[in-house]
Parts: C-alpha cells; sequence; structure tokens
C-alpha cells in the first residue's frame, strides 16, 4: 500500500482484549525476571520441553530487546506475538503476531464472535460453548491512523486481510508502534493492533464470558464474573 497513514498519539486506558479462559493466566515468562535469563532456560531446556516450546512459540522471531518478562501476564502479552494464526490477522501474518484490542468491551465482544462463529461455522457446529476472558491495558504510545474513510477502506475489507497484512508487513519495517483502525464487526468500535510488546502497559484481568450458540450463529452473551 503506497499512502503511509498519518500517526496519532493514543493516550488511552482500559482497552479490552478477549482471549480463551482456558489459557493458562500465569506462565514461563512471568517469574523470569529479565531477557537473558530466559535465554539460559532455552538453552538449558532446549526445545524437547514441551511446555517451555508451546508457550514461547516464535519468540525467537522477535528482537530479546522487545520481550515482556517479570511483570505480571508477561505471558500473556507475548502469547500474542509468538502464537499467530498461520494465516494471520488483520494487521499481521503468520510469522509474527500482534496485541489485538478495542477500546471498548462491547467492540472486543462483537470482534471476537465474529471470529469464533467463523470456526463454527467452518465445522458445521452450533451447539457449543466458549469462556473469554477479557484482559485490559493501557496504551501511551504513537501508531499509524487508518480510520479515514475512503482512503482506507481496503484495510477493512470484511473477506480479506491482504491490504492490511502488506500495510502492516511495511510500518513493521518502518518501527511502527501499530495501527488505530475501525472496527469491521461493530460500528462505530475503534481498535488497536500494537506491534511493540513493551508499549502493552498494566495488564489486568477483568471480567470472564461465555459465549453459548445454541443452534444457530447469534451467540448468547453472559458474563460470568466481574473479577
Amino acid at each position: 500500500m503506497e499512502l503511509i497513514p498519518p500517526t496519532v498519539q493514543i493516550k488511552q486506558k482500559n482497552m479490552s482484549r478477549l482471549i480463551p479462559s482456558r489459557f493458562p493466566p500465569v506462565g514461563i515468562l512471568d517469574a523470569i525476571a529479565a531477557p537473558d535469563d530466559l535465554q539460559y532456560i532455552i538453552e538449558l531446556e532446549g526445545w524437547t520441553n514441551d511446555r517451555i516450546s508451546s508457550e514461547l512459540g516464535l519468540i525467537r522471531t522477535i528482537p530479546a530487546g522487545e520481550w515482556v518478562v517479570g511483570t505480571p501476564h508477561a505471558t500473556v502479552i507475548m502469547a500474542a506475538y509468538c502464537h499467530p494464526y498461520p494465516s494471520g490477522g488483520r494487521f499481521n501474518d503468520g510469522t509474527r503476531g500482534a496485541w489485538y484490542c478495542a477500546i471498548s468491551i462491547e467492540t472486543a465482544i462483537r470482534e471476537t464472535v465474529f471470529h469464533k462463529t467463523k470456526e463454527l461455522e467452518e465445522v458445521g457446529v452450533f451447539d457449543t460453548s466458549v469462556e473469554m476472558r477479557q484482559y485490559l491495558s493501557d496504551f501511551d504510545a504513537e501508531v499509524h491512523d487508518v480510520r479515514a474513510r475512503p482512503a482506507y477502506d481496503a484495510l477493512h475489507d470484511p473477506n480479506s486481510y491482504i491490504a492490511g497484512q502488506a500495510l502492516a508487513h511495511d510500518l513493521l519495517e518502518t518501527r511502527s508502534n501499530g495501527i488505530f483502525y475501525r472496527s469491521v464487526w461493530h460500528s462505530g468500535g475503534e481498535c488497536i493492533a500494537c506491534f511493540r510488546p513493551r508499549l502493552v502497559l498494566n495488564v489486568r484481568q477483568g471480567a470472564h464470558f461465555e459465549y453459548k450458540w445454541s443452534g444457530n450463529r447469534e451467540p448468547e452473551i453472559l458474563e460470568l464474573t466481574t473479577t
């Protein structure tokens, strides 16, 4: 994409990210004090240790200076970058993930409901439920702003990530911090794809939700806890 988006300073608290709640809330990276310590563990254990290889994923593809370790929910933060979908997301490919989050919980829910429903559609099952954990985070960083219409409509194509992934690749090469974009699945909603783990600040757990499908594409959304 030839048009380089303008940048905007985002200073926002309590942005919401939702992930399946079965993901462990405490992991290897939460307890390690410094990136150098992790290097020693990797060398000592190698990649034969199933737990280490599972939790660390593609961490070797991310410069050690960008790793988040020794802080609450460090594993959760790094998992967003080390465990991308093989086909990638709207603003990342399969070699490196991003921390996707929304300004409102409503937007985070609609975004994740769409993707979970699509997964169920692929297997033809609409009688199931999934629990999701909310993570709240704060931001204070300059990111590229692609919300404007119609200049960046291709980046919000509901059927294709091609334009978004191409732009993200180019922006990563220029050390971009991330992308501020319109929610595709929640009208009026806004989201951030943060490219840098260390810019995901003050991460803490929020509520738990259950998405319950009962034979059709639209699930019932239940809040299970507020802590």
